[in-house]
């Protein structure tokens, strides 16, 4: 039986996992609100916006009529920006199916009590399987048919197996894990550290400092992320150390872009702007640095990347920030070999 999917969000990564279950043989519809990206897609066959001379296939039905994306879709991809992530699943509730799967595709945090979108997904609809795909996923690349591999993270074994064998090809691989908390808070945390990355990259820092920021902020990221009760192991694979990397690195990244422009001398408002396209790592910054506050949990880099994108400090503070410490350990969390 033909599985019928749902991906709310027209944007990049929305738009790849799209046209992956449509060409494994789903009957796919992508929802997006504007009217005017909706006619271009139907135009062109292809979404010129985000995802150019990438051509969709015939069994993806782009489409504005919420409700007839969701009726009868045995999953729902949430793909919209954390910031519309609760109203747009409002608005799909009454019309999912009793048994209908939904899994997150947003990397953000919800300001409000510190919640991640698996949160907000158990909150409003607890009865319904969910999970949430995460991982070193630029869109761009998936497009062109670059190796990429996925994590997709539920408790429920069915929805992981589900999901692998919707998504899986010759170029795309899905990977499974349980901890859906580690893996979501991995891939939200690492878009602070891409705009640090940024930053460093417009400076003209060395590859030797491109390495330094790279690895403590994955001892920043776990040591955060243990405090809240993830497994840190989670952050050696895939949507740990593995989108932090390329997300720290290539140019496709939207927050290592926002973080070059800042680094060039451009406010956030400026960069924001020349971006043209959210970037979740400016909004999490806020949150988690309240967060740390909270809990004294020692991020250093997340208060030096404070203090330079939102209350305007000198660029330099991140290398400050950087060098504190005179005594850290090089390895967050190691295992003791006589007590093992």
């Amino acid at each position: 039986m033909t599985q019928k999917i749902a991906v709310l969000g027209g944007g990049s990564f929305g738009t790849v996992v799209a046209n992956i279950a449509a060409t494994r043989g789903a009957d796919v519809h992508l929802w997006m609100r504007s009217e005017k990206q909706l006619q271009d897609i139907l135009e062109t066959g292809i979404n010129t916006r985000y995802v150019p001379k990438y051509p969709l296939h015939e069994r993806l039905i782009p489409t504005n009529d919420l409700a007839g994306a969701v009726v009868g879709a045995d999953i729902v991809f949430m793909a919209v920006p954390s910031k519309a992530f609760r109203v747009v699943l409002n608005d799909a509730i009454p019309h999912l199916g009793a048994e209908t799967a939904l899994v997150s595709l947003t990397k953000g945090i919800e300001p409000e009590g510190f919640r991640l979108m698996s949160e907000v997904l158990e909150e409003l609809v607890p009865d319904h399987p969910i999970g949430v795909i995460s991982g070193p996923n630029l869109a761009k690349e998936i497009a062109q048919g670059h190796l990429t591999g996925t994590v997709v993270a539920s408790q429920s074994p069915e929805l992981r197996n589900q999901v692998h064998d919707l998504l899986s090809d010759r170029s795309f691989r899905v990977y499974t894990n349980p901890d859906v908390y580690g893996v979501e808070l991995a891939g939200a945390l690492k878009n602070i550290y891409a705009i640090a990355s940024g930053m460093a990259a417009a400076l003209g820092m060395g590859e030797n400092t491109r390495a330094l920021l790279m690895t403590r902020s994955l001892a920043e990221m776990s040591r955060f992320a243990a405090r809240l009760g993830a497994n840190p192991l989670t952050f050696i694979g895939l949507a740990g150390v593995g989108d932090l990397v390329v997300t720290c690195t290539s140019p496709l990244s939207r927050n290592y872009r926002i973080g070059q422009a800042i680094g060039q001398g451009y406010n956030l408002k400026q960069a924001v702007k020349q971006l043209g396209e959210t970037a979740e790592g400016v909004n999490t910054l806020k949150v988690v640095k309240a967060k740390a506050d909270e809990l004294e949990v020692y991020m250093p880099l997340v208060a030096g990347l404070y203090a330079v994108v939102h209350e305007n400090e000198d660029v330099d503070v991140i290398a400050q920030q950087l060098m504190l410490g005179e005594r850290a350990s090089d390895v967050e969390f190691i295992f003791d070999s006589e007590n093992c």
